[in-house]
């Protein structure tokens, strides 16, 4: 018989605000650690394939880290509610920092493969470590309004990171976006070191569900791989990309069997059966996967059929990742004063939908001053979807299982992403009667090649992205309003 789960009592201190500040502070250094590394390396894989003399096998430097930090992300928010969130972000700290020295120092290309796995298995708890910790040190009430810093850290990572990444490796070396990592990591370990010793303890002691964490990391790097390889390294239709799929779709059951029946699941039933939960995971699922879906597309869109250099269609992109910390803002306040929380992510969500429908009708019609505006909107009205998903998750479950609801939610928001990307290659595909095989840009080229009408080839791509907003907006509609909490310890009823 397991033993009888032991509680800790919380720590009801309340923190004083330049507390909280610091706290702040060290989170947000950790996350974007993890934002960052997401960026930096893609601009500087031609130089590494060059400097390795391994063009074939580049792709695997993201994928790697892909599967790796995907699969241990609610793996992390499960450790971190047994045994507190300070040992689990400093445990991610230290194996980001290490995989990173190990990348700068790898001497071939399958060597930093392997160590950009060991990296990714770090860069998994930052970000869910870190938006778990908001939710220990602030109350749903105010707690929407710390998302637009997270929201901003994002924007920062994903328009710096390409930049300073092609930088370095065109002027100095490759190995200095691992190596950047390593002061930028120390930095961050001591900061949460520090102001995380003042954090309030909510953790439970209970055994952990191995077989059930297994089965979900196993499951999701089977289906990851088949997304990552379908259409590029394989056929779809393909024997290995088909076994891959049959694999995780039968450990999936397994996993569904698994929680129906463990005593302690790894994502406990309560979790799921959530209807509040459950929305806010859909909402993250689509919204935020469309926004990545969409930063693959727009570039490919203006350089392939509007005729744009990669200066225009880089300040589109600018333009587009710029209006979501400004949605995020926008729906933190309405979570922060009013009742009707959701309206901002209502509107923004279907003027989003809209405008990208537009897109498609319209392909090149737009003016180039019209289109920029578009993507501040696209941006800003996604962008309303973090805090609110964030935080309506965070106010539905009980303090013993942040950890495991946030990570959970940014587990399924990474693999919408993959999942959309593909779906939106695949509606791309089709249209142009390829054979499914190689990238988006592959695609663009292949077609212009032929003379294919690229116009016609594009306006399903958005109708299906507007489509998938849709779906996000629906999510949102459905989920209950409940009070946002003034406390950072709940009662709970559900």
């Amino acid at each position: 018989m397991d033993a009888p789960a032991r509680r800790i009592p919380p720590d009801t201190a309340p923190l004083d605000h330049a507390a909280v500040l610091r706290i702040i502070f060290g989170i947000m250094l950790a996350m974007f650690l993890g934002a960052l590394d997401q960026t930096i390396v893609a601009t500087a894989l031609p130089t590494i394939g060059r400097e390795l003399g391994d063009a074939a096998d580049l792709s695997w430097i993201i994928t790697a880290y892909l599967l790796s930090s995907t699969a241990v992300t609610p793996l992390y928010g499960k450790l971190s509610d047994v045994y507190g969130r300070r040992v689990m972000l400093l445990l991610a700290i230290c194996v980001f920092v290490v995989g990173s020295v190990a990348c700068a120092l790898s001497p071939d290309m399958l060597t930093l493969i392997l160590m950009r796995g060991v990296q990714g298995l770090g860069g998994g708890g930052l970000i869910s470590l870190a938006q778990t910790i908001l939710a220990d040190i602030i109350s749903p009430r105010e707690r929407a309004r710390y998302q637009t810093y997270i929201a901003s850290m994002f924007v920062m990572a994903s328009v710096g990171g390409p930049v300073l990444g092609g930088l370095m490796a065109q002027h100095m070396h490759w190995s200095l976006i691992f190596w950047v990592n390593l002061p930028l990591g120390i930095a961050a370990y001591v900061m949460t070191d520090r102001s995380l010793r003042q954090l309030p303890r909510h953790d439970r002691r209970h055994r952990i569900d191995v077989l059930g964490a297994f089965l979900m990391m196993a499951a999701a790097s089977t289906l990851l791989l088949a997304i990552t390889w379908g259409g590029v390294a394989y056929p779809w239709g393909s024997g290995r990309i088909l076994g891959l799929i049959a694999a995780s779709v039968v450990l999936w059951g397994c996993f569904a069997l698994r929680i129906a029946t463990a005593a302690e699941p790894f994502l406990p039933l309560s979790i799921l059966f959530n209807a509040v939960v459950r929305n806010a995971i859909m909402a993250a699922f689509f919204g935020m996967g469309t926004l990545i879906g969409l930063c693959m597309v727009i570039p490919i869109y203006l350089e392939t059929l509007r005729g744009h250099d990669a200066s225009t269609s880089g300040l589109m992109l600018i333009a587009l990742m710029g209006g979501t910390p400004f949605g995020a803002m926008m729906a933190g306040r309405a979570m922060a004063r009013w009742s009707r929380y959701k309206v901002p992510a209502l509107i923004g969500l279907t003027l989003s939908s809209l405008l990208i429908f537009l897109l498609g009708l319209f392909p090149l019609a737009l003016p180039g001053g019209v289109l920029l505006g578009f993507m501040v909107l696209i941006g800003a009205g996604i962008g309303c979807v973090l805090p609110l998903s964030t935080v309506s998750l965070q106010n539905a479950v009980p303090i013993a299982q942040m950890g495991i609801a946030t990570g959970a939610m940014n587990f399924f928001r990474a693999l919408g992403s993959a999942l959309i990307v593909a779906v939106l290659s695949a509606v791309f595909f089709m249209k142009l009667g390829g054979t499914g095989d190689g990238s988006l840009e592959q695609m663009a080229a292949r077609a212009i090649a032929r003379g294919d009408d690229l116009a016609g080839a594009f306006a399903p791509v958005f109708y299906v992205a507007a489509g998938l907003l849709a779906l996000s907006l629906a999510a949102i509609a459905a989920m209950r309003t409940v009070p946002l909490r003034t406390t950072v310890t709940p009662e709970m009823t559900e």
